[in-house]
């Protein structure tokens, strides 16, 4: 399933894996909410409670859509967060990986703290 991620005037597109979790995101769509910052890290809260799956991790790629359980996040990661040694990209602790931004990431970095964000199917 594809879906689309707005902030203000600025969107990206991404992908939405057949996991549980990712059926669960689903269901849920669309959703709304406000954005925190951790490094190059984007999350926010979301009416979705899914327990921590088998292979769930703390170590992600670039673009990767995860859902941290102990926050109850949605979670955009497109570089280093605080964790991070050197290039790598560390979640602040396992997440399930449910998805993935399609194409470029260039923009995201500039997303503040407290900005909107909208995640509808595409």
């Amino acid at each position: 399933m594809k879906i689309t991620i707005k902030f203000g005037s600025c969107a990206w597109f991404a992908s939405i894996f057949d996991t549980t979790t990712g059926h669960l995101i689903k269901e849920a769509l669309p959703l709304k909410g406000r954005v925190s910052r951790w490094g190059d890290e984007i999350y926010f809260s979301i009416p979705v409670d899914a327990p921590l799956e088998v292979n769930a991790t703390a170590f992600v790629s670039k673009g990767s859509l995860g859902y941290w359980p102990t926050g109850k996040a949605f979670c955009i990661f497109f570089g280093p967060t605080p964790l991070s040694i050197g290039s790598e990209i560390r979640a602040a602790s396992a997440v399930n990986i449910f998805g993935q931004v399609d194409g470029d990431l260039d923009g995201l970095g500039s997303v503040e703290d407290g900005a909107e964000v909208i995640v509808a199917e595409a």
